[in-house]
């Protein structure tokens, strides 16, 4: 590393735009600073490992899942996560 990158506090988002924007990497990196890695390693690393489970849930709920997804254009197994994880975590969803 040739010398320390230091990130300052952005009073806003055009502020931090037009710092990355002028930043020259080559004044802070070296070809030695960075690493070889398998695009396909990183992505099977970062995601999330899941597991089945079973529900009961009344069937006009199911039904109503099935309507709402296909007016969203989606699977409504990933409508009714959606939904279990904003109970869960609050409005954030990814």
């Amino acid at each position: 590393m040739k010398k320390e990158l230091v990130i300052p506090k952005f009073k806003n988002e055009e502020e931090e735009f037009e710092f990355w924007s002028n930043l020259d990497l080559s004044e802070y990196l070296e070809p030695a600073d960075f690493k070889r890695f398998v695009l396909s390693d990183v992505i099977k690393k970062s995601n999330r490992k899941t597991k089945k489970t079973t529900i009961r849930l009344p069937e006009e709920w199911i039904e109503r899942a099935k309507e709402k997804a296909a007016q969203l254009d989606m699977p409504y197994q990933s409508l009714m996560k959606t939904y279990i994880q904003k109970g869960l975590f609050g409005a954030k969803v990814r």
